[in-house]
């Protein structure tokens, strides 16, 4: 197998040993199969479900891959200098990662995020890293996040490297050669359906591609929030799936049908895209906490909810459905998947604390308060 050997070394060929460093594991995620989660309809079905576990990347996500395949692909055509500050604009896991990755080489790092309270996690994380951090105005986007990061590029020509995630041909590439290649191993060469959110569509462009190689039947499921189904030629509304649904078309899905509009239908390898709402995405992310064990964040609930309406279709009667889950839930704690949560530890663990000798031993069950 090509999968990295679970050790704190690497095996050189000339028998040598090199201790392995933070980016030395990345990749190599587990592919876990599911069960208590399931609808009814998938068990009758006998769907087979497999979850990818991108969130036990170093750096908590699937975005680790492409910041580390992005940096080091600049570094060999020397596009990327020491001493010079690396920068991105993003909805935040792939900051994280760039910013992690900057710490472990020792480039400085600028991320540009919008100034949103459901980004606190994202913001502590990259400044723990050391990574500076700009804050955009929500209401102007992503472009106009992208606009001020160009002007930011432009005043600091030859100092500053872009990582251009969205248009960066590293991020598609990384995830063929990698992420598509462990999904084929681990699953034991059989993938029927392949489910993933859209952020900068990298992950559907590149897994896609070598699942489809591997077997032409493969279908390739793009997800998108119910609110922004525009690569569907639909308008794009709020939402609260972080990490897909940016509101505009992605570079790399546009490519794979330059000519085609967008519509209902596949596009180039990709066979349809279907979407979760919000509420879908917490609902989905919150069932797979209570009953796999497995936290992950809206996205990957959204991605579920897809897969579990087509494991519902009769076509889907005893195939494999593997499911990226791109991002750890616990970088979701100012989102309102944890909201419930979170007020009920307010109630919980009150502040200041009660310090008396003579109260009752014990102050709080949360099982009688969740039936109250």
């Amino acid at each position: 197998t090509s999968l990295k050997p679970l050790s704190f070394c690497i095996q050189n060929n000339n028998n040598t040993v090199t201790d392995m460093n933070i980016l030395d594991t990345i990749g190599a995620t587990p592919l876990v199969r599911v069960n208590r989660v399931l609808t009814p309809a998938a068990k009758e079905n006998n769907a087979r479900i497999l979850i990818k576990l991108e969130m036990q990347n170093p750096g908590g996500s699937i975005k680790d891959r492409i910041a580390k395949s992005m940096i080091e692909t600049a570094e060999k055509d020397g596009s990327l200098q020491p001493g010079m500050t690396v920068v991105e604009y993003t909805s935040g896991n792939t900051g994280i990662g760039l910013a992690m990755i900057c710490a472990a080489k020792g480039y400085k790092c600028i991320i540009i995020m919008p100034q949103m309270p459901s980004f606190e996690e994202r913001y502590i994380v990259c400044r723990m890293f050391g990574a500076d951090v700009h804050l955009t105005a929500p209401a102007k986007g992503m472009p106009g996040m992208k606009v001020y990061t160009e002007e930011l590029i432009a005043k600091n020509a030859g100092s500053y490297f872009l990582a251009n995630q969205f248009y960066n041909e590293a991020n598609p590439r990384i995830h063929y050669e990698t992420t598509g290649v462990e999904i084929w191993e681990q699953s034991g060469e059989c993938v029927d359906y392949f489910v993933t959110g859209v952020g900068t569509g990298g992950t559907a462009t590149g897994v896609g591609k070598y699942l489809v190689e591997k077997n032409p039947n493969c279908k390739v499921v793009c997800v998108e929030p119910t609110e922004s189904r525009v690569h569907l030629g639909e308008s794009h509304s709020p939402h609260t799936i972080l990490g897909i649904g940016a509101g505009i078309p992605t570079n790399f899905l546009t490519n794979l049908a330059p000519d085609q509009p967008y519509e209902e239908g596949p596009r180039g390898h990709v066979s349809e895209f279907l979407s979760a709402t919000s509420d879908e995405s917490i609902e989905w992310a919150t069932k797979l906490a209570n009953t796999e064990g497995i936290m992950v964040g809206p996205s990957s609930g959204a991605t579920f909810k897809v897969a579990m309406d087509l494991a519902a279709r009769p076509e889907a009667k005893g195939k494999t459905i593997v499911v990226i889950a791109a991002s750890h839930g616990i970088r979701y704690t100012a989102h309102p998947l944890w909201k419930t949560a979170k007020a009920e530890a307010v109630k919980a663990l009150p502040k200041p604390p009660n310090t008396s000798k003579d109260c009752d031993t014990l102050l709080w069950d949360s099982s009688a308060a969740s039936k109250a």
